[in-house]
C-alpha cells in the first residue's frame, strides 16, 4: 500500500494492537506507525492512557501524548469486563504485532497472555516491555528511568546531583529495543511463519550505555568512577568548559589531530599540550581559557575548524538550527487542539516515512 504521494512504506498493511502507556511502548508503536503500520491503542474507558493527563496542555488537550500518539486510532475497553475479549479476539486474530507495558503476569490475569493469544494467532509478535523483564528477583518492582539508570549502574560514571535531562532508558533501553526486536521478528516470521515472545526489559538494555565503564571493569576488575572514563569527564579533551557570559562550551577534540589545532586555536601553553602528563592541569588550563571569553568569540573562532567544539544550544535553537531546517527533520506537522506545531522526530529514513502532513493523536475510543 503506498501513501499519499506513492510511495510503499515498509510496515504498510500490519496491524498493531498497543496496549501501552506513558513513553516507552507508546513512541515504539509511534515508530511503526511511521513505517506505515495500522496502529490500534486500547485505553481504559474513562482516563485512557495516563499521559492524556500530563502537562504541557494545549486547551484541554496534552502535548506530550499528542506528539506520541498522532496518526493512530483509538479504542476505550475495560480489560476486566468479562465482555472485552469478543471485542478483543477478531482483533487479535488479525493482528501481525501486540505492545503492552503491564507488570508480568497482568496480561495473563486479564486472559491475554501471549500462550493464549499465539494458540488463536501463531504469525503474532507479542512485545512485552518492563522493568526488569517477565522474571528475576526484580521482575515486580516499580521503576521509571531515573530508577533504572541508576540500577544500571549509568549514573554512577557521572558526577551525581542533577537529574539526566534524557530519558535515556525509557526511549535507548525500552522503545528503541522495541521497535528493532519487533522487525527482526517480522524478518523470521518472512521465513518461518511463526511470531515471537519479545521480553523487553529497560534496566538491563540500559548497560549498554556503560560501554565505557564495563571495557575498564571487564578488563581490569575495576570500574571508572564518576566522571573519570574518557568520554565521562575523565579527560580535558571532552568537558562542557563555561564561558565568560554564562554559557557553555562543549569541547570533544578526542583525536590527536583535532586536540593539536584546538590548543593551537585556544593558544594553550604547549608544554600543556601532552594531557597524558598532568590531565588535571590540562584540564583547569583549558577552563581558565575558554572562561575568559564568551560564548560567540568561541562560535566565531571555531568555524571551518576541525576541532568538534560546539556551543550548547537552547531547545529553541537546536529546533531552528539550519542544518535541522535543511533536512526537513520538523517538516510534519500536529495539530492539538486547534493548535499547529511540529511533530515528533522518531528515527525512521525518510523514504520510509509517511509523506508530511498534518496528523493529530486520537480522541479517547476514536478509531476512525
Amino acid at each position: 500500500m503506498a501513501d499519499s504521494v506513492g510511495r510503499v512504506q515498509p510496515l504498510s498493511g500490519l496491524k498493531v494492537l498497543d496496549f501501552s502507556t506513558l513513553l516507552p511502548g507508546p513512541l515504539a508503536t509511534l515508530i511503526l506507525a511511521e513505517a506505515g503500520a495500522e496502529v490500534l491503542k486500547i485505553e481504559r474507558p474513562g482516563a485512557g492512557d495516563d499521559m492524556r493527563g500530563f502537562p504541557p496542555f494545549v486547551g484541554k488537550e496534552s502535548a506530550l501524548f499528542a506528539l506520541l500518539n498522532r496518526g493512530k486510532k483509538s479504542l476505550a475497553l475495560d480489560l476486566k469486563d468479562p465482555q472485552a475479549w469478543a471485542t478483543l479476539e477478531p482483533m487479535v486474530r488479525d493482528a501481525d504485532i501486540l505492545v503492552e507495558q503491564f507488570r508480568p503476569g497482568v496480561m495473563d490475569r486479564l486472559g491475554l497472555g501471549y500462550e493464549r493469544l499465539k494458540a488463536i494467532n501463531p504469525r503474532l509478535v507479542y512485545c512485552s516491555i518492563t522493568g526488569y523483564g517477565q522474571d528475576g528477583p526484580k521482575a515486580n518492582v516499580v521503576g521509571h528511568d531515573l530508577t533504572y539508570l541508576a540500577e544500571a549502574g549509568v549514573l554512577s560514571q557521572a558526577r551525581l546531583g542533577s537529574v539526566p535531562p534524557v530519558l535515556a532508558a525509557d526511549i535507548a533501553g525500552g522503545a528503541y529495543p522495541a521497535v528493532m526486536n519487533i522487525l527482526m521478528a517480522l524478518r523470521r516470521r518472512d521465513v518461518t511463519g511463526e511470531g515471537a515472545y519479545l521480553d523487553i526489559a529497560m534496566a538491563e538494555q540500559s548497560l549498554t550505555f556503560a560501554v565505557g565503564g564495563l571495557a575498564e571493569l571487564f578488563a581490569t576488575g575495576a570500574a571508572p568512577g564518576p566522571a573519570e572514563w574518557l568520554l565521562t569527564g575523565g579527560s580535558p579533551r571532552y568537558q562542557v568548559y563555561p564561558t565568560s557570559d554564562g554559557q557553555w562550551l562543549a569541547a570533544a577534540p578526542l583525536e590527536q589531530k583535532f586536540w593539536q589545532r584546538f590548543c593551537e586555536l585556544i593558544e594553550l601553553p604547549s608544554d600543556l599540550h601532552d594531557d597524558r602528563r598532568d590531565a588535571q592541569a590540562t584540564r583547569s588550563a583549558v577552563a581558565r581559557m575558554i572562561a575568559a571569553k564568551p560564548a560567540a568569540h568561541w562560535r566565531k573562532l571555531f568555524v571551518g575548524e576541525d576541532v568538534s567544539c560546539a556551543v550548547v544550544a537552547t531547545l529553541e535553537e537546536a529546533v531552528a538550527d539550519p542544518q535541522i531546517v535543511a533536512r526537513n527533520v520538523l517538516a510534519h506537522r500536529l495539530t492539538v487542539a486547534g493548535k499547529e506545531m511540529p511533530a515528533f522526530p522518531v528515527p525512521v529514513a525518510p523514504e520510509f516515512r509517511r509523506a508530511p502532513e498534518i496528523a493529530r493523536a486520537p480522541k479517547l475510543g476514536e478509531k476512525a
